[in-house]
């Protein structure tokens, strides 16, 4: 992994539009946009967009019909159930069609350590994975179309063990891989639209606000550019390499992450991801990651990062988000 600085020229020509152009969502042309409340919180969406008319329930017809290419067969064998997680919503939500990229490394497990609330270490801790480091993900998302309409996000969740399990360093590691079932504490969550921050933050107890995000498909590599909340300049840019030894066969994944909600009350959510295209390396020549001088760079640079461990390159897959629920329900369960 190469972690650089920007120069002072690389800002200048690269800044792009303020923080406050994420705030209008993108609209097709001859499409308007239209506030809505939620929980309290006016929010702009696409007028007549998936969201503005189904509110996280759109009958799979009107997928059909808007996207024919997108393969539904998964989507429809889940059922979606009426949830109150803040607003009225629908459980799973949705995410048609997708994009993501994540880097893996390490970095200083008492840093980890001092960013996690008391509660949440006692139930989870970071994996160790030799002395004194720990693993934290980067994850650049483009969903390109969802219940949610479309936006882009990126996260920064430390890499944990499971609720009620032992932490056991590189063997939980090991077992969470093999299982495909893999757990983490989110420290930031930024997206480039109010409605997903709202939802987000409100829904789903995640550490969202509202920046530019970039997303571009270039020919050899994915990239995402994200923005300064406060200055509007290129805060950090997270670029990857597209891979060309790519599985098609589809794989779920599911990822889980555990938090605190409004209330006080230790909670848990989980994404469950139906992976089409999907690729990975331990060539750290693969992900370069610019950093700058924003409160995010300034933010990823504590971490002390260190040693990608791994990349993967998913330039295709759909997810199903389900509404948390309180952690104590989850052990019970298990």
């Amino acid at each position: 992994m190469r972690v650089s600085n920007f120069a002072l020229a690389a800002i200048v020509m690269g800044a792009m539009a303020t923080s406050v152009s994420a705030q209008t969502p993108v609209a097709e042309p001859g499409q308007g946009v239209t506030v809505i409340d939620i929980a309290g919180h006016d929010v702009p969406v696409v007028k007549d967009g998936l969201y503005d008319r189904y509110r996280s329930n759109p009958p799979m017809s009107v997928i059909e019909k808007e996207s024919p290419d997108t393969d539904l067969s998964w989507f429809k064998t889940l059922e979606k159930t009426k949830v109150d997680i803040g607003f009225e919503s629908w459980s799973p939500n949705f995410y048609y069609e997708n994009t993501k990229t994540t880097a893996v490394f390490t970095a200083d497990v008492d840093r980890l350590k001092e960013l996690m609330p008391e509660e949440v270490l006692e139930q989870v801790q970071p994996i160790q994975i030799w002395p004194g480091r720990g693993l934290v993900a980067l994850t650049g998302y483009a969903y390109h179309y969802c219940d949610n309409d479309t936006y882009n996000e990126i996260s920064l969740a430390i890499v944990t063990n499971k609720p009620g399990s032992s932490n056991l360093g590189p063997i939980s590691l090991l077992s969470q891989s093999m299982s495909k079932d893999l757990w983490g504490y989110v420290l930031k969550l930024p997206v480039d639209t109010e409605l997903a921050r709202v939802r987000g933050v409100v829904g789903y107890n995640l550490p969202k606000w509202l920046t530019g995000i970039h997303y571009k498909d270039n020919a050899n590599s994915i990239a995402f550019e994200v923005m300064d909340a406060e200055t509007g300049e290129v805060d950090f840019v997270f670029e990857t390499d597209k891979l060309e030894d790519v599985s098609d066969e589809p794989a779920l994944v599911t990822n889980s992450f555990t938090n605190i909600d409004q209330q006080g009350n230790l909670t848990t959510g989980y994404a469950v991801s139906r992976q089409m295209v999907y690729g990975s390396t331990m060539d750290d020549d693969a992900v370069n990651l610019t950093l700058g001088d924003g409160e995010f760079s300034r933010y990823i640079k504590s971490l002390d990062l260190g040693e990608m461990v791994r990349y993967d390159y998913v330039p295709s897959f759909q997810s199903a988000l389900y509404a948390p629920k309180p952690l104590t329900a989850m052990l019970a369960e298990h």
